[in-house]
């Protein structure tokens, strides 16, 4: 992570689960990293679980993923103060609990694609500009889910599924996209199985798993995993990353 050194990360959905322990974790590992999420205050509560020189890193910016204007005024944020981005960490998502065949649910479907594949178009998007203006040779890193490779067996998945279907495809398009520009930027989808965050909990009782029982990973554990990503060498990329706990079966 050496080379990370002082560069500047953006981590969407910072406030909980696994973007408050990826902005942490990357804090702490010397990287200036601004959390972006609708609830940044909890962004700035993150700061007393750290240490004082980690916690002058990390910083918050008001954003919600689904609103371009606001992903616009964070990357102008994060130029301004910071001079651009070197790493993007894609981790903002929705798990809306509707079924996909019923009426009067199509806010809720709109915004599971706004989130999950829209925000996370543009959030890439702007990265690169930034990347490509200061000639960085970042990384972009997308939070996907082993949904996002098959479709689970039941009935609240919705778009979700689809959603991160998207996501796989989205980071072979750009994948192809920054070879063919000559760049080296690396792009990393990171697929999770269960973690312990309020979004699993929506899955409990809905769709007839008991969540509590299962085999869970921590977000620490998928911090780690974008971490080890960051940490290969420049000639090294991750383009799968498939992290499950021990013992799962979806």
């Amino acid at each position: 992570m050496e080379r990370w050194l002082d560069k500047v990360a953006i981590v969407t959905g910072a406030s909980s689960g696994i973007g408050a322990a990826t902005a942490k974790k990357l804090a702490k590992n010397g990287l200036i990293t601004v959390g972006l999420a609708r609830r940044n205050n909890w962004v700035d509560q993150l700061k007393a679980q750290l240490d004082s020189e980690a916690a002058s890193r990390l910083h918050a910016f008001p954003c919600d993923i689904s609103s371009e204007q606001q992903i616009l005024q964070a990357f102008e944020f994060v130029e301004k103060k910071f001079g651009g981005v070197d790493i993007l960490v894609n981790n903002a998502g929705t798990y809306e609990k509707v079924n996909l065949l019923e009426t009067g649910n199509t806010d809720a479907l709109r915004r599971s694609l706004d989130v999950n594949v829209l925000g996370l178009a543009i959030c890439s998007r702007e990265a690169f500009q930034s990347m490509k203006k200061r000639a960085v040779n970042g990384h972009i890193i997308h939070i996907n889910s082993i949904e996002g490779h098959k479709v689970p067996f039941y009935p609240g998945a919705n778009l979700y599924p689809a959603s991160k279907h998207a996501v796989t495809a989205l980071t072979e398009t750009m994948r192809i996209q920054l070879q063919q520009g000559g760049t080296k930027i690396k792009v990393t989808s990171i697929s999770p199985g269960f973690v312990r965050t309020p979004m699993v909990q929506l899955c409990d009782t809905y769709n007839n798993l008991q969540v509590d029982t299962m085999p869970m990973l921590e977000p620490e554990d998928i911090a780690d995993g974008i971490v080890y990503a960051l940490s290969t060498p420049p000639h090294v990329q991750i383009h799968e990353l498939t992290i499950k706990p021990v013992g799962e079966m979806v």
